[in-house]
């Protein structure tokens, strides 16, 4: 086993696995709203749909940012590649700028239901985690350049 096998946690291959999991589910989500994907939309109601569909393109740039810099992240953190922090703080930007379009700006909130925004906060908590566990990983060494 090499010195840089050896430093690297268990706990970091098992966040990294998971994390691209968690952003690959959001990936698919993008590209199936996006793509306007029948199977996957069939499941709002057409007062939903609208709102998705309405959104200005400063909005898709925002989730678009956030969708795959989050997953860009992921596997730079599989790489073990230190830009992984900066890949998950333009997330982290591109998930505030469309909370504030779903919650501040429109009224997605009411729309989507209390259900959105409490999968908003788990986003908000999963993105932030995902930051400051590339963070301390790269402190750490786990992640190079």
């Amino acid at each position: 086993m090499n010195e840089s096998a050896s430093k690297t946690p268990i706990h970091f291959w098992i966040v990294a696995i998971i994390s691209l999991l968690w952003n690959s589910a959001g990936a698919f989500d993008y590209i199936a709203t996006q793509t306007k994907m029948e199977s996957y939309m069939s499941q709002f109601s057409p007062q939903q749909l609208d709102y998705f569909y309405a959104f200005p393109v400063w909005m898709v740039a925002a989730w678009a940012i956030a969708i795959w810099a989050s997953l860009l992240g992921s596997v730079a953190l599989l790489l073990r590649k230190a830009w992984a922090v900066w890949l998950f703080a333009v997330a982290l930007a591109g998930v505030a700028v469309s909370t504030v379009y779903n919650f501040v700006l429109s009224n997605g909130a009411e729309i989507m239901g209390q259900g959105a925004v409490l999968f908003t906060v788990l986003i908000w908590a999963v993105a932030l985690f995902l930051y400051f566990y590339a963070r301390a990983m790269s402190g750490k060494g786990v992640l190079r350049d």
